[in-house]
C-alpha cells in the first residue's frame, strides 16, 4: 500500500508532524525528497549531513516519530483526496511560480479551489479582528470594488477586516478571491466563517501550508502571514492596533519590497494606531479604491506569474562565491576550495551574502537561496 503512494502523500504527512516547522520541512525535502524524508524521519534511511543536526535534537525527533505513528501517509493522503485538496510541492510544475520565487516559500502547500486566478493583479487586504463598524464597511467596499476592477483580493479569512473584505468580493461577484489560512484547508476558523470558506473555495482558492485536519494552532498564524505577503503585489491595512498581528504581515511585505498602503484614522481610535504609524513611516494613505489601483499601476514588478527577486544584487566577488555553491550545501573549507580565495575573503563574503538573503548558515553548513532553490530560511530549525 505504501509503495503505491505518490510523493504528495509523504509531503502531506511530513507537513502535519508535531514540531514540524516551515524551515524543518524545507530542510528535509530539499535534501531527501518527500518519500525518502519520511524514511529518514522514521529512522529507516540515513540523513544527509545537513539534516543530521536536526535529527540529533532528541525532543524534535521524538515528536516527529510519535506523531508520525498516528499520521501514516496513506491516511493523510486519503483525507486530501476526500476533501478535494491538492498537495503542491515546491519544484513541481503545478506549484505557483510567484510563490516558489519567494525566499521563504513553503515547501508544501495545500490548495482547495483554482490557483490560476493568481495570474490577475493581486492586492492583500488585512486588519484587526476587533474592527470598528466603519473599518469593516470600508474593507467590504474595497473588496467589492477591487474585484470588479479585475484585482484578486487576498486575505486571511479572519474575523473583522479580513472577513469583511472577502464578503465584499463574494457579494460583488467580481474576480474571485484567494484566502491564506492557518489551519487545515478543511478546518474553518473561526467556525462561524464556514460558509465564507466554502464560498471562497467554490469561486476562488484557499491555501494553507498545513494538511487537512490540522487545528489552528497559535504559532501557525505568524508563519501564514509571510505567504499572504508574498502573494500580494500591494498590501492594504484597513485597521490595526500598534502591535496587532497585521503588523507582522506588514513587516513581511516590507522585507519583500511590496508596496504597503494604509487607511488613516482618528488618533483617538485604537484600531487606527497601527495604520497611522505605517503612514507616518512612509506608507501611502488609502481613502478609496482608486488609491489602490493607482498603486498597482505604478508597480508591475510582481504582475502575473513573473519571478521577481527583491534581494540586492551581489558584487562581482560575492557573486563568484555564490556561484561556487552550484546549488550544493557546503562547509567553509569546501567553499574556500571551490572559490580559490583566502579564508578571510570567503568569510566576509559569506557574511554579506547571508545578510542579503542569498545564503543561510545551518549547523556549520552554508546553503544557497537562489530563485526556486530548496533551502531553509533564516528561521532556526
Amino acid at each position: 500500500m505504501t509503495e503505491s503512494l505518490p510523493a504528495e502523500a509523504y509531503a502531506a504527512a511530513l507537513a502535519g508532524l508535531s514540531a514540524m516547522t516551515p524551515a524543518r520541512l524545507r530542510l528535509l525535502i530539499a535534501h531527501h525528497g518527500p518519500a525518502e524524508a519520511w524514511s529518514v524521519v522514521n529512522g529507516t534511511s540515513p540523513p544527509h549531513p545537513a539534516v543530521a543536526p536536526l535529527l540529533a535534537k532528541r525532543d524534535v525527533i521524538d515528536k516527529f516519530r510519535s506523531s508520525g505513528a498516528e499520521r501514516h501517509p496513506a491516511l493523510v493522503w486519503d483525507r486530501c483526496v476526500r476533501t478535494n485538496t491538492a498537495v503542491l510541492i515546491i519544484g513541481h510544475s503545478d506549484y505557483p511560480a510567484l510563490l516558489a520565487a519567494d525566499y521563504a516559500a513553503p515547501s508544501v502547500i495545500f490548495v482547495r479551489g483554482d490557483l490560476s486566478i493568481l495570474g490577475h493583479r493581486r492586492a492583500g487586504i488585512i486588519g484587526t479582528r476587533n474592527a470598528t463598524e466603519g473599518g469593516r464597511r470600508l474593507a467590504y467596499r474595497l473588496g467589492s470594488e477591487l474585484s470588479h476592477a479585475g484585482v484578486v483580493v487576498i486575505s486571511g479569512l479572519a474575523r473583522g477586516i479580513d472577513g469583511a473584505a472577502h464578503r465584499g468580493v463574494i457579494d460583488g461577484d467580481g474576480v474571485p478571491p484567494v484566502a491564506v489560512v492557518a489551519s487545515g484547508p478543511d478546518v474553518p476558523f473561526p467556525s462561524d466563517h464556514a460558509r465564507l470558506w466554502a464560498q471562497v473555495i467554490e469561486r476562488g482558492a484557499l491555501i494553507s501550508e498545513h494538511p487537512p485536519g490540522s487545528p489552528p494552532y497559535a504559532e501557525f498564524f505568524p508563519a501564514r502571514n509571510r505567504i499572504l505577503a508574498a502573494l500580494s503585489e500591494a498590501l492594504i491595512v484597513v485597521e490595526s492596533r500598534a502591535k496587532g498581528g497585521s503588523m507582522i504581515t506588514v513587516r513581511e511585505a516590507m522585507r519583500r519590497q511590496i508596496d504597503v498602503l494604509a487607511v488613516p484614522g482618528s488618533p483617538l481610535n485604537k484600531a487606527a494606531e497601527g495604520t497611522n504609524q505605517i503612514i507616518a513611516d512612509g506608507a501611502r494613505p488609502v481613502c478609496d479604491t482608486d488609491d489602490v489601483l493607482v498603486a498597482l499601476g505604478l508597480s508591475t514588478k510582481r504582475q502575473g506569474q513573473l519571478v521577481f527577486d527583491p534581494r540586492p544584487i551581489p558584487s562581482e566577488g560575492d557573486q563568484r562565491i555564490f556561484e561556487a555553491f552550484n546549488g550544493d550545501a557546503l562547509c567553509l573549507d569546501e567553499i574556500v576550495d571551490r572559490a580559490a580565495l583566502s579564508l578571510a575573503d570567503v568569510a566576509m563574503a559569506l557574511g554579506r551574502l547571508e545578510a542579503n538573503g542569498w545564503i543561510v548558515a545551518n549547523g556549520g553548513w552554508f546553503e544557497p537561496m537562489g530563485v526556486n532553490t530548496l533551502a531553509i530560511d533564516r528561521l532556526e530549525v
